[in-house]
């Protein structure tokens, strides 16, 4: 037993954990916790929002896999972070919020303390997977454990954890807590689904696997699948490098609706299959399972998943588990067509010729894609650019080399997300690419960037607008533009002020070098895009689309 604060009782645990990174803000009821990560000598990163610290540790979590870990003030300094763990929730991101609480003898009074909500874990717990309190400084160990698995148990998702100033700042003494082993997220898989898939695979004249974040791990299962059922596989966001997209079976969404008319199984890996269900139909209206389209099998380590939208088969198990199960099932069982590697190749041009036309974004992702390595990272925002990549403008080749909202779409995610990115990948070039508007949401951290030198890319396409806005309003609401045109800043004296690198290009090849002398510089550098309003090509027709090219 060591007499420590409850504070620090709960760095001790956060480091058993295996934390060695905290993106976070101090305050008057967290300051034990802050003394304990000084004595502990943590990598902590300082953002000059509390929303950033969380958005920091969504992407540190995103990217490597590893449960990312915040610490904020309670009441308004946690409400601050909610937009970001609405998001990692949305994409499935392992995060734990370290948060405070009023003293113990106010809670559930209504008196009116600082930072006081009436429901504080309620609130939390109605946009994450849990929210834990600590009342007792003994129980800190069991606590803290109890969240950092729940945050990888199952389908991963952020958790906070909570403890009362009062019992925050004694001392107690407590036990100095173990080093924590990972618990393998097991699911026994049903013999008789696996069973069932193997026959409806081997029924399959043309599969298709679609693969979601619940894949990113299962890599090298799913490209064996993929290899030797001859089957082409895609993703729409989060799934994306699963199957490098540059791998004959590895294609765009776009190029995968040019094949999804012939094809008569889909297995969903990890998915929620927003796509061709939603993307592809009427995404106004819910269906709880296929009303048209091909056989589905849905493999999903989330049982829910199974009733929000219903397959012809479901199976529950880890995506790289039951995989591999199936790679030895139907070794011996199935005779893949070796025609199909022409018709994967075949749409792959059909679909690359056909986005030419959203230009100019496709010229400027051709160029970040010849520089950027194919192990660095991309974190696209709301924007045209953004949208555009979610079509395939800039192909993937690597598993979480490409961090996206998920389907909050949370305007002005990218930039703080990508310091987080930068901090778990510090060997890694990282590149963020922003619209004017949503680059604004998080201005502040560029001095976070350099303080820390966290040496993230940053390009800002400046069309002085809410760009998609705008562009809706032309469509659909007769030009009357209300609220979507933006006036800007200089951006490149704001970095320089910052401290930061600044640069300005209005072309692709102006774009070339200076990119490829940012990320070899690996220092906070931001790149201004000159763009006129409106400019842009529309990237919508390929997000919902009404049939092939």
């Amino acid at each position: 037993m060591t007499k420590m604060t409850g504070g620090e009782a709960i760095i001790e645990s956060v480091v058993a954990n295996g934390v060695d990174t905290i993106f976070g803000i101090p305050g008057a009821q967290i300051y034990p916790l802050f003394d304990g990560i000084y004595k502990h000598k943590l990598n902590l990163i300082v953002p000059r929002h509390e929303q950033a610290a969380a958005y920091m540790a969504m992407g540190y979590a995103k990217s490597s896999g590893k449960t990312g870990t915040f610490a904020v003030v309670p009441g308004p300094g946690i409400l601050n972070t909610t937009a970001a763990l609405c998001t990692a929730m949305g994409n499935c991101s392992p995060v734990v919020g370290l948060t405070g609480q009023i003293p113990s003898s106010f809670v559930g009074k209504g008196r009116g303390h600082l930072h006081e909500l009436s429901d504080q874990t309620g609130t939390l717990k109605s946009i994450i997977k849990d929210a834990f309190s600590i009342a007792d400084p003994q129980q800190t160990e069991a606590v803290v454990n109890q969240a950092y698995a729940t945050v990888a148990r199952g389908r991963p998702g952020p958790v906070t954890l909570e403890m009362c100033w009062d019992i925050m700042a004694a001392q107690a003494e407590v036990e100095l807590p173990a080093t924590v082993v990972p618990a393998t997220d097991t699911v026994d898989v049903d013999p008789d689904s696996l069973a069932a898939a193997t026959r409806m695979i081997v029924q399959a004249r043309k599969p298709m696997i679609m693969c979601g974040a619940g894949a990113l791990h299962a890599a090298e299962e799913v490209r064996a699948l993929a290899e030797l059922l001859n089957a082409p596989v895609t993703a729409f966001r989060s799934g994306r490098g699963v199957v490098s997209e540059d791998h004959p079976l590895g294609l765009s969404a776009v190029a995968a609706r040019q094949l999804w008319d012939d094809c008569d199984l889909l297995i969903g890996i990890g998915s929620r299959l927003e796509m061709p269900y939603m993307r592809w139909g009427n995404y106004m209206q819910y269906e709880s399972k296929p009303s048209s389209g091909p056989k589905l099998i849905r493999i999903d380590i989330d049982p829910g998943q199974m009733e929000t939208f219903i397959p012809d088969l479901g199976i529950i198990g880890d995506a790289a588990h039951v995989c591999r199960q199936l790679v030895d099932q139907l070794q011996t069982k199935v005779s893949p067509d070796p025609d199909r590697l022409d018709d994967i190749a075949g749409a792959k041009a059909v679909a690359w010729q056909a986005l030419q036309k959203v230009q100019p974004q496709m010229a400027y992702l051709d160029v970040i894609r010849q520089v950027l390595p194919r192990d660095g990272f991309y974190v696209p925002e709301l924007s045209q650019m953004g949208f555009t990549t979610w079509i395939g403008g800039l192909p993937v080749y690597q598993p979480r080399t490409f961090v996206d909202s998920g389907y909050q779409g949370t305007l002005g995610y990218g930039f703080p997300t990508a310091l987080g990115v930068k901090v778990a990948n510090p060997d890694k070039a990282v590149v963020s690419v922003c619209g004017d508007g949503g680059f604004m949401f998080g201005v502040q951290e560029l001095m976070t960037a350099v303080e820390f030198n966290i040496g993230v890319v940053t390009i800002v396409v400046n069309n002085h607008s809410y760009g998609n806005v705008r562009r809706d309003q032309e469509m659909g609401y007769g030009g009357r533009f209300c609220g979507s045109e933006l006036r800007t800043p200089d951006f490149v004296k704001m970095a320089e002020s910052f401290g930061a690198r600044g640069y300005r290009v209005g072309t692709p090849a102006e774009l070339k070098p200076i990119l490829a002398k940012c990320i070899e510089l690996d220092q906070p550098c931001l790149i201004e895009i000159q763009s006129e309003r409106g400019q842009e090509s529309s990237p919508w027709e390929f997000i919902h689309p009404q049939g092939t090219l």
